[in-house]
Formats: C-alpha cells, structure tokens, sequence
C-alpha cells in the first residue's frame, strides 16, 4: 500500500507543478488541438494559489498536486494533477475521497471542471460526480454533499 499524504503546496512549487501540468495535460490538450506552453503557463499562474494547493506526497516524494477552493456556496477541484506513469495505481481516488470527505463534514457540494474528452470524467463520475454544463473547452461536474453532512 501506498503512504499518501497532502501537505500545503509554497509559491517555491510553481515551477516544479507546472512541469507536472504541462506533462500530464499535453497529449489531451493536443488531441484537441489547444497545446500551446505560453497559454499554459498563464492559465496555471492565474489559478495556482498556494493557500488552497497540496502537494501529492506518495513514500514521500511529491508526485503531484490538487487545489481545493472556496467558491460560492462550495467548494471546487482545481489542477488535481498525478505523475502519468502512477495513473491507475488508486492514489487519485485516495487523495479526492479525503477532499470530498472535507467537503461533506462540511456540507458542502464540490465542483470540478474537466477538459473536453478527457478519461477523467469517467473517474469523477465514478465518484459520484454528475454533468453541470458545458463550456468551449471543459466539462463541468458536480458533486453533492454526501452522508458526512447529513449527520451534521
């Protein structure tokens, strides 16, 4: 089994969890034809905040990263990013079982946006979420609050 620990991510990871974005986003993004590393760069500036980022810890050593935010009235999922070759190794399900275990002592829904065509939307509806809406280049999901909450 896997040790997996979330710890806060520091402005000093940037670089290091960009590397990791542009790795594991690269062939869906070229697949549809939206690869460019200027506007990745950018995008992932714009919306890395060291105060709601993690660090994927696996046998301690960083494999990658995940963003749990405030939004109104919840929570959303923002550059949850893995090491490619540890895909399908379960430290995904574990690391988002813990956010949405969060989520529900908290009462709160969880949203997450996903790249058109992406694989990840079979696993995130897997854990429960369902289709929002769509946008030019994502898919939108949702999560309501889960059996934590109602015991609240």
């Amino acid at each position: 089994m896997t040790d997996i620990d979330l710890r806060a991510a520091t402005e000093a990871d940037f670089e290091a969890l960009l590397d990791l974005r542009m790795r594991a986003l690269r062939p869906h993004l070229e697949r549809l034809g939206r690869y460019d590393p200027v506007r990745g760069r950018e995008r992932f500036r714009r919306g890395f905040s060291s105060e709601h980022t993690r660090l994927i810890v696996a046998d301690g050593t960083a494999v990658g990263c995940v963003s749990l935010k405030p939004i109104p009235g919840g929570l959303e999922i923002e550059h949850f990013y893995l090491e490619p070759a540890l895909h399908g190794r379960g430290i995904g399900s574990e690391v988002l079982r813990r956010l949405l275990a969060e989520a529900d002592t908290a009462g709160l829904p969880v949203t997450i946006g996903v790249l058109k065509q992406s694989p990840a939307a079979r696993f995130y509806r897997r854990q429960g979420f369902n289709p929002s809406h769509e946008g030019p280049f994502d898919d939108y999901f949702v999560r309501a609050p889960g059996p934590a909450s109602a015991a609240r």
